[in-house]
C-alpha cells in the first residue's frame, strides 16, 4: 500500500510539473504573439521628452527619425543603436508620434492591396499594422520606399528585436 501511494504521489508531482511547464511557455507565448491591437500611447507632460530622463534611469526607447531615414536605439541617453531604415512612401506614410511595442513575432506574414510577403523576420507592431521588421526583399535602406512599415536589414532587425521587450516606447517623428 505504501508503495502504492508513493507512485501515485510521483505520478501527481510530475503531471503537476508538466502543467506548470505548459503554462509558464503558453503565458510566454501569449505574450510575445498578441494580435496587434496596439494604441498610440497616452503619454503625460512629464514622459513627453524621453531624452530628459534622470541619469540612473536605463529605460529603453526608440527613436525613428524620418527626414534622415535612421532609427537611434537609446538606453536613457545613451545611445545603444543606430540604423539606417528605410520608412514609408509619400503616399503610405509611417505614422508620427508616440507609441508602444504591442507584439512581437519572429516571422510574420505581412498583406496588403499589392503585396504579400512571407516569413518577415523580427516584425514588432507599435501601431495597428505598422511594425519595425527585417527586409529580405531590398536592399534600398536610406531611400522611403515602404508601405509605412519601418525596414531594417535583418541583421540589424534582429539585434533590436533581442534588445527590446513589449512596451517599449517608440517616438516617431520627422
Amino acid at each position: 500500500m505504501l508503495t502504492r501511494m508513493r507512485h501515485s504521489v510521483r505520478l501527481f508531482t510530475g503531471v503537476a510539473v508538466i502543467l506548470v511547464t505548459l503554462f509558464a511557455c503558453s503565458s510566454s507565448i501569449v505574450a510575445e504573439s498578441n494580435p496587434t491591437k496596439t494604441q498610440p500611447s497616452k503619454l503625460n507632460d512629464s514622459q513627453n521628452h524621453p531624452t530628459q530622463t534622470t541619469k540612473k534611469s536605463q529605460t529603453r526607447w526608440i527613436e525613428i527619425d524620418l527626414s534622415e531615414q535612421q532609427l537611434y536605439g537609446w538606453e536613457g541617453k545613451k545611445l545603444a543603436y543606430y540604423f539606417e531604415i528605410s520608412t514609408g512612401k509619400k503616399s503610405t506614410p509611417t505614422p508620427t508620434g508616440k507609441f508602444l511595442i504591442g507584439a512581437k513575432y519572429r516571422y510574420n506574414r505581412m498583406r496588403g492591396s499589392d503585396y504579400d510577403i512571407p516569413d518577415v523576420p523580427y516584425a514588432m507592431y507599435f501601431y495597428k499594422g505598422y511594425a519595425i521588421h527585417g527586409a529580405y526583399w531590398h536592399n534600398k535602406f536610406g531611400i522611403p520606399i515602404s508601405h509605412g512599415c519601418v525596414n531594417l536589414r535583418v541583421k540589424d532587425a534582429r539585434k533590436l528585436y533581442n534588445w527590446s521587450k513589449l512596451g517599449t516606447l517608440v517616438v516617431v517623428h520627422e
